[in-house]
């Protein structure tokens, strides 16, 4: 049950955040995304089965990466949207986690009993149907704060590498090409060890703190 009610706020996280990818590539001028069907909410489109069972499960995820091609960019320089690009899928998880906080508190004023079931029923199964709600909502909030935390770290293949690149001095961004591949061992070590979780959940504690505030 705990599983369900994850599940939606995932597929929401994922979906929007990589439609937020294709959409500022397409405003940027790239349309590449857009003509291969990414452009859109469905999320049939943009889910990984791996990703999405994974953030399910360990709650690091991703979904199908969006095809950019930065030599299309018309309106700016391939630096800064090279940079747009990456920002606009963490940016949307924050502007998502938002929203549902909204939602969230609207629950707490027009349903108070349903946050009661959800913070003091001893099991999920014993929640009333809006305490059930509330606690997917609230989920919602935590994934979407956690993917977009998680991708601004600077390892390949988060959007935080793609994010950094462009500002590196041109013998530091040569190394971190070369060397692409030793940072997606660091990834998956820092990964599989927990060190990730240790790195972000205080940033993600501290966001979710200050937008449930």
């Amino acid at each position: 049950l705990s599983t369900i009610l994850t599940l939606p706020g995932v597929i929401i996280a994922i979906s929007c955040h990589e439609f937020a990818h294709a959409w500022m590539a397409n405003r940027l001028g790239d349309h590449t995304a857009r003509n291969m069907g990414r452009m859109t909410l469905d999320p049939r489109s943009h889910l990984n089965p791996v990703g999405l069972i994974l953030l399910i499960f360990t709650h690091i995820g991703w979904g199908e990466p969006v095809p950019v091609n930065t030599n299309n960019f018309t309106k700016v320089s391939r630096k800064t949207g090279e940079v747009l690009v990456s920002l606009a899928g963490p940016v949307m998880n924050f502007i998502l986690a938002i929203i549902f906080t909204i939602i969230f508190y609207l629950i707490t004023v027009f349903s108070p009993d349903a946050i009661l079931s959800m913070i003091f029923s001893a099991e999920i199964a014993g929640m009333s149907f809006m305490g059930l709600v509330a606690l997917t909502v609230y989920c919602a909030i935590t994934v979407n704060i956690g993917l977009g935390v998680f991708n601004l770290i600077p390892i390949p293949p988060l959007d935080g590498s793609k994010i950094i690149m462009p500002f590196l001095p041109y013998r530091a961004k040569s190394w971190f090409i070369n060397n692409e591949s030793i940072f997606y061992i660091v990834f998956v070590v820092i990964w599989i060890t927990g060190l990730a979780g240790i790195i972000i959940t205080p940033v993600i504690n501290a966001i979710s703190n200050g937008i449930l505030s």
